[in-house]
């Protein structure tokens, strides 16, 4: 099994963050911006590509907040990705410049049917993944610092 590196963005602005909106069976679900590395491509890099490709948005690339581990297996969703080991960086992202480069996504993953800016304050309302994270973007946003590597969370 191969483990694949994935870059994330996280970005705030009036106490909302942005993440990309998707539907399945079960109805909405949210995720962070960004995908997976590739070959000979930086981190930064690739959170940028990956805002452009499922945000429209061109991304300043900040300080690195959270590596979480994903292993498939361990978690709600191994019938379909028990064979996934993903290691994800999550960066705290800047628009750039604000709102004057909105453009559609050019490369929307399968299940993306848009983008939302969510409430910090109720980010436990909404079906997110990973769902461990939102916890640590409150914290983030209110100023407290937290750990950097997360674990094998969902």
């Amino acid at each position: 099994m191969l483990i694949r590196n994935s870059a994330k963005a996280i970005i705030i602005e009036d106490a909302k963050v942005l993440l990309t909106k998707n539907e399945d069976k079960e109805g909405y679900f949210y995720l962070f911006p960004g995908g997976g590395q590739e070959h000979g491509e930086v981190l930064s890099e690739t959170v940028r590509r990956e805002c452009i490709e499922e945000l429209g948005q061109r991304v300043e690339v900040n300080e690195l907040l959270h590596v979480r581990e994903y292993i498939g297996k361990n978690h709600e969703h191994a019938d379909f990705d028990g064979h996934v080991h993903q290691i994800e960086y999550y960066f705290v992202c800047q628009i750039k410049p604000p709102q004057t480069n909105t453009q559609l996504p050019t490369n929307p993953d399968s299940h993306q049917i848009g983008v939302e800016w969510l409430p910090i304050a109720n980010l436990l309302d909404y079906r997110i993944y990973p769902k461990g994270i939102r916890k640590y973007v409150e914290e983030y946003k209110n100023s407290k610092r937290n750990k950097v590597y997360l674990g094998d969370i969902n």
